[in-house]
């Protein structure tokens, strides 16, 4: 996806002007879908980062801790009222799980098989520490591992940490959440993109750093916030760690039928034929048997897709009841003004797990609109649809 240029400076983007920051606001829990937010006072210095002087407007920056308080913005002393309860599961993170489930009989079958066949009266150790490997998940140390070589994120430079810490500390005490169980990290790219992984990683990218305002930036940080807390992020990686063998059966898998297909090209092509219609007479019997498994297994895409896109709306609304509403909504519609461009960029969304979606060249030629498939799979709601759900919650009384 390509962005707007501003012309007066080839290669840069030119962004529309930030909103006003908010002052703190009450973290409320709407319960209806018309109940609005009152608009915040307006917050000075919500320039964008060329044009604020950062982070003069902050002389002394404190540490978080429970005396530091939200309000009126940044700077000022106070009282944090941390949540009883830091973190949570909501219905999508259980679904998540769920629709995780046939992976994971079908990865532990797989363990249970190589285990009793390499360590024969032994198996069920390994069975064990493979169950328990899924800790490993919220593992400080493994976690890091995992930012730097699976997600390529790095950590933030001083310069960048001063600009990030007064704004994570911001949205963190609007939420009653201590900031300091989360990890910042930067990747360098050039796209608008942020993630939530793992058990305590968030990570924003070296572009929304330089170049969103502090408002709109604080609003990022509260939507990746809001997959930590209801746990979006926890259940993902689990259902993703816990897949992994099943993933690299199925890469065997597809190797073999390959080997067997160039095998089948030579001299031996008769005996190939016979090998290919044997496995599929197997597979086609396995499959009638077990119907209800292979109807869960061909529609579990579809179905996480669809729990996925969930779970972006209730990472906007928690942004939205934090008071960063306009700035988020600020956000999106630079996101869907780059979307309209379509080309054969990246495509990067504020997501639950650091993916970003390419847009391939029949994807352009229809002007960026993705076909209905394409929809379906989809880890993210456009954004159409995501301002949709922003609306209510947005209008003024």
């Amino acid at each position: 996806m390509t962005t707007p240029f501003d012309s007066a400076h080839p290669g840069r983007i030119s962004l529309p002007e930030a909103s006003a920051y908010p002052a703190a606001v009450p973290f409320p829990s709407p319960r209806r879908a018309d109940e609005t937010i009152p608009p915040p006072p307006s917050y000075p210095g919500s320039a964008t980062p060329a044009e604020a002087a950062h982070p003069a407007e902050e002389p002394e920056q404190q540490p978080f801790s429970e005396n530091r308080a939200p309000q009126e913005g940044l700077g000022r002393r106070g009282r944090v009222h941390l949540a009883r309860r830091q973190r949570g599961i909501d219905a999508t993170a259980v679904g998540q799980l769920l629709l995780r489930l046939p992976s994971f009989l079908a990865s532990l079958v797989i363990v249970a098989t190589l285990s009793y066949l390499l360590f024969p009266g032994m198996g069920w150790l390994g069975v064990l520490l493979w169950l328990g490997s899924g800790a490993m998940a919220f593992h400080r140390p493994t976690e890091r591992a995992l930012a730097r070589h699976l997600l390529n994120l790095r950590h933030p430079t001083p310069e960048e940490l001063n600009r990030l810490e007064p704004l994570w500390r911001e949205v963190a005490a609007r939420t009653g959440v201590e900031g300091r169980a989360y990890e910042l990290w930067i990747e360098d790219s050039d796209h608008l993109n942020a993630l939530a992984a793992a058990g305590h990683i968030v990570g924003v990218t070296r572009f929304s750093l330089e170049r969103l305002s502090d408002g709109q930036l604080a609003a990022v940080l509260a939507h990746e916030l809001g997959h930590h807390v209801r746990g979006h992020a926890w259940s993902l990686i689990l259902g993703q760690w816990y897949a992994v063998p099943g993933w690299f059966a199925w890469a065997a898998v597809r190797r073999l039928i390959r080997l067997v297909t160039v095998v089948g090209r030579g001299r031996m092509s008769f005996w190939a034929a016979v090998l290919l219609l044997a496995v599929g007479a197997i597979v086609l019997a396995v499959a009638w048997e077990y119907w209800f498994l292979t109807l869960t297994l061909v529609a579990a895409p579809y179905l996480l897709a669809a729990v996925t896109r969930r779970t972006e709306l209730r990472a906007d609304h928690h942004a939205v009841v934090a008071g960063f509403g306009p700035m988020l909504a600020e956000v999106l519609h630079m996101m869907q003004a780059a979307e309209r461009e379509g080309g054969h960029a990246t495509v990067s969304a504020l997501s639950g797990c650091g993916k970003t979606v390419a847009i391939d060249p029949r994807t352009a030629a229809r002007g960026g609109r993705r076909s209905f498939l394409d929809k379906l799979l989809s880890s993210h709601p456009d954004c159409y649809t995501r301002l949709h759900h922003l609306a209510p919650y947005l209008e003024r009384r």
